[in-house]
């Protein structure tokens, strides 16, 4: 399938939008794309647009407070580090996660590692541009 959304929050900012570019492009059931946003594209016909609103458990999830984390500043980049940056770390396995510095201190620095979009309720309004 091929969509054109535009993703916004209950405030109305929008968060992420493909309108006036290229649509994306994606296979329904393949787990490309949020659950809720693949399960609404589904009996969609071409030129159709829709307007619908994802609770979290069908977009990013329930915040979880267990992946926001006390770290030593050594194991993170060398550098300035300041609250807001985003940081990448590799876990024991060496799997890459991204998270968010919410605080720094001059030994630790805590990290939010939850999705960005975690814990809210998102609004997409599509349109279907084709399928297959």
């Amino acid at each position: 399938m091929k969509v054109f959304y535009r993703g916004t929050l209950e405030n109305g900012e929008v968060f992420d939008e493909n309108f006036g570019g290229e649509p994306l492009a994606f296979t329904v059931g393949a787990g490309e794309v949020i659950a809720g946003f693949d399960e609404a594209v589904r009996g969609m016909v071409p030129k159709e647009r829709k307007v619908f609103t994802l609770q979290p458990e069908h977009a990013y999830g329930e915040r979880d407070e267990d992946m926001v984390m006390e770290l030593p500043r050594a194991q993170m980049p060398e550098g300035e580090l300041a609250e807001g940056m985003a940081v990448q770390f590799r876990l024991e396995d060496g799997e890459e996660v991204d998270g968010v510095l919410t605080a720094v201190g001059t030994d630790s620095v805590t990290v939010d590692f939850n999705h960005p979009l975690a814990g809210k309720s998102l609004t997409f309004e599509i349109e279907l541009v084709s399928i297959g």
